[in-house]
């Protein structure tokens, strides 16, 4: 007589409808096709874990760019000065300073205005 097992077995599919709650259709009751739909929305779930960082950081960009240009410089002209700075904040963070808070934003842009200047001084 063959062993299948069976309440292994039964918990393992058990366990795929479960995650498959949710679904429409015989996605979510019968197990060959809900293992395939749960599988599938794992490997987006994982790309997608990675294209959300890429994403928010063009979001981070786009905003520093905007606040940056009102206060009369761009994007690129903020980085390097802050990086000649050495100020210490990333994109999230500025981009939250320039989203809320104004005064703290221009704060930045005048010491990445001051540190160009004297990088520029410190070259000719």
């Amino acid at each position: 007589m063959r062993v299948t097992n069976s309440p292994a077995s039964r918990k393992r599919r058990k366990r795929m409808i479960q995650a498959a709650k949710g679904y429409r259709m015989r996605r979510s009751k019968l197990y060959r096709y809900a293992k395939d739909a749960v599988v599938h929305g794992l490997q987006y779930s994982y790309r997608d874990r990675r294209t959300k960082k890429r994403t928010f950081r063009y979001l981070w960009q786009a905003r520093i760019n905007a606040a940056a240009r009102a206060a009369g410089t761009t994007y690129s002209r903020l980085i390097e000065g802050l990086k000649a700075a050495q100020v210490a904040l990333d994109r999230k963070l500025i981009a939250e300073l320039a989203a809320t808070d104004n005064t703290a934003f221009a704060e930045l842009v005048r010491v990445a205005q001051s540190a160009l200047q004297a990088k520029s001084a410190k070259t000719a």
